[in-house]
C-alpha cells in the first residue's frame, strides 16, 4: 500500500508540472516545495526519523543530479526542484533512476524537436562549441547558449521528468 499511495503521488505531482511547464514554461514552487514537504511529512509519518533521513536524502540527491545542468544554464530551477520532490518521496536510489530515465527521454525528445523544428544541424554546432568552450576554459555557461539568452527551440522538462518517473515506477 505505501509504494501504492507514494505512486500515485509522485504522478499527480509530475502531471500537474507538465501542464504548468507546457502552458507557462514555469514549474511553480508551491508545487515542488509542497510535494518534498509532503514526501516528508508522509515519510516521517509511516517511517519515523529513519524514513524522514531516506527521504531527505532522495532529495538531496534529486536535487544534486540536475543542479550541473541549472549552474551551467541549461536547464531551469523548476527542473531540478521537480526531481528533488520526486526524491523525496521515492528516495536516493529512486532519484537516480528517475534522472537516467529523464535524460534519455530528454535526449529523445530534444533531438525530436530539433528535427521537427529544422533545428538539428544548429543544435549539433552548438554543442560542438559548448564542449570546446568547457574544454578550453571549464565548466561555466557559454555565453548565447544559455536559457537566460539563447534563442534555441525549448524543451518543457517536466515532460522527460515524469517519463522518467513512470519508467522508474514501471521497474519496480
Amino acid at each position: 500500500m505505501n509504494l501504492e499511495f507514494r505512486a500515485v503521488m509522485v504522478l499527480a505531482v509530475a502531471f500537474v508540472a507538465v501542464a504548468f511547464d507546457v502552458r507557462t514554461r514555469r514549474i511553480p514552487n508551491w508545487l515542488t516545495f509542497g510535494a518534498a514537504l509532503a514526501g516528508f511529512g508522509y515519510a516521517g509519518s509511516i517511517g519515523g526519523w529513519p524514513a524522514l533521513g531516506t527521504a531527505a536524502a532522495g532529495w538531496l540527491a534529486g536535487a544534486a543530479l540536475f543542479f550541473p545542468f541549472f549552474a551551467l544554464g541549461g536547464m531551469g530551477a523548476g527542473d531540478v526542484k521537480l526531481l528533488a520532490a520526486m526524491g523525496a518521496w521515492l528516495g536516493p536510489a529512486e532519484s537516480v533512476w528517475v534522472a537516467m530515465f529523464a535524460g534519455a527521454a530528454g535526449g529523445i525528445l530534444g533531438l525530436a524537436v530539433a528535427l521537427a523544428r529544422g533545428y538539428l544541424r544548429t543544435a549539433v554546432t552548438n554543442l560542438w562549441l559548448m564542449v570546446m568552450h568547457w574544454r578550453t576554459r571549464g565548466l561555466e555557461p557559454v555565453p548565447g547558449l544559455t536559457l537566460k539568452d539563447g534563442t534555441s527551440p525549448r524543451l518543457a522538462y517536466a515532460i522527460p521528468i515524469t517519463i522518467g518517473v513512470m519508467c522508474t515506477l514501471w521497474r519496480r
